[in-house]
């Protein structure tokens, strides 16, 4: 499961989900892309299934970007302990994630195969998302040019 090497402080406070993505919200290397429309925590562990669920898909076809990391402690007290006595140990690692931002890319595979795998993607993650399709700058929709 994917989670940092080292960091500078082992535990973190909590924060706030404010706002919109800005970074990382565009497509940056695959076709066709997992977007976020809430603000979530993604755990380690849900990223992983949705990463094995996309290649188990795909049959091994094609190229996945991964395109968030989970670099924030998560801490937990344990059971049956009283209150005090200072902030639990680190238990697991998420990632914070805004609406917009880009979660997981799909390269290399038809649209069809490639939004199944992506839906099956969205189901192991904690909020909503949506398939986005990179539009390709230069091409010509469907409308005629007449002379």
């Amino acid at each position: 499961m994917l989670m940092p090497k080292r960091t500078k402080y082992r535990k973190m406070m909590r924060g706030r989900m404010k706002g919109k993505a800005y970074r990382g919200s565009t497509m940056s290397f695959g076709e066709y892309g997992l977007q976020a429309m809430e603000p979530a925590w993604v755990n380690s562990r849900q990223i992983e299934a949705a990463r094995r669920a996309i290649t188990n898909y795909l049959k091994r076809g094609g190229k996945v970007w991964i395109r968030i990391f989970p670099d924030k402690p998560v801490t937990q007290k344990p059971a049956e302990t009283r209150m005090g006595s200072g902030k639990g140990n680190p238990e697991f690692w998420v990632a914070v994630v805004k609406p917009g931002r880009l979660l997981f890319e799909v390269a290399g595979v038809p649209r069809a195969s490639a939004e199944e795998a992506l839906k099956r993607a969205a189901m192991k993650m904690p909020m909503a998302c949506k398939t986005v399709v990179r539009e390709h700058p230069g091409t010509v929709a469907v409308e005629e040019v007449s002379a």
